[in-house]
């Protein structure tokens, strides 16, 4: 059984999240504890609300030295929502800018469409060779609540390392980074603990990369 532990640094569903990872038959314990989110085999990093809240709750329980630390040794880590946006290297809400983890390039800003936040269900564009979305069909929905999000992939193709696989969705005719898979590193803008049986399917798919 994998252990995997739910951060927590004062945001997020955090019981959700708990709930919906043990459905999927994993050992979770919710914890801010430095060790036991080391050690663990697979790391979840919830998140709602602002983004600069978030940093801030994040970096009270050294979160960002902790991801790099588990990055680092190859050791899993998935965020989810803001958990996803704060690992970009900076946000901007209301004209404050604040910093994030910065494992990848690239801003989270309000989205550009008629009605926002978006809300509810909606599909992704997976891109080929997908591990996260595997087994699931294309026209499957996934459960979003979010008002900003990362409109513009800025990591640079090219180099000794496999790129990392991109996944979009779009609301109102704007175009945003609805889930990464780097390595270790995976990510998802919409809420897998709220998307019933797709988002078990999803998080199962996780479970299977953790050893």
């Amino acid at each position: 059984m994998a252990r995997v532990v739910v951060l927590d640094y004062g945001s997020g569903n955090l019981r959700s999240a708990e709930r919906a990872l043990q459905r999927v038959g994993a050992e979770v314990e919710v914890t801010a504890d430095h060790r036991a989110a080391l050690d663990a085999d697979g790391l979840v990093v919830p998140g709602v609300g602002a983004y600069a809240a978030c940093v801030e709750g994040l970096n009270a329980v050294r979160g960002g030295r902790l991801i790099g630390q588990r990055l680092a040794g190859g050791r899993p880590v998935l965020g989810i929502c803001v958990g996803m946006q704060v690992l970009f290297e900076r946000g901007i809400e209301h004209g404050v800018e604040s910093e994030g983890c910065g494992e990848w390039p690239g801003t989270v800003e309000r989205l550009e469409a008629p009605v926002v936040p978006h809300m509810g269900w909606n599909t992704v564009r997976a891109p080929g060779g997908t591990r996260l979305f595997a087994g699931l069909d294309p026209d499957t929905r996934f459960y979003f609540v979010h008002s900003y999000a990362v409109r513009r992939w800025e990591l640079p193709e090219g180099g000794p390392l496999r790129a990392p696989l991109v996944t979009w969705s779009s609301h109102g005719g704007d175009d945003f980074v609805s889930a990464v898979e780097n390595g270790p590193l995976w990510a998802t803008q919409f809420h897998p603990e709220k998307s019933g049986d797709a988002g078990a399917h999803l998080l199962e798919n996780w479970l299977g990369t953790l050893n």
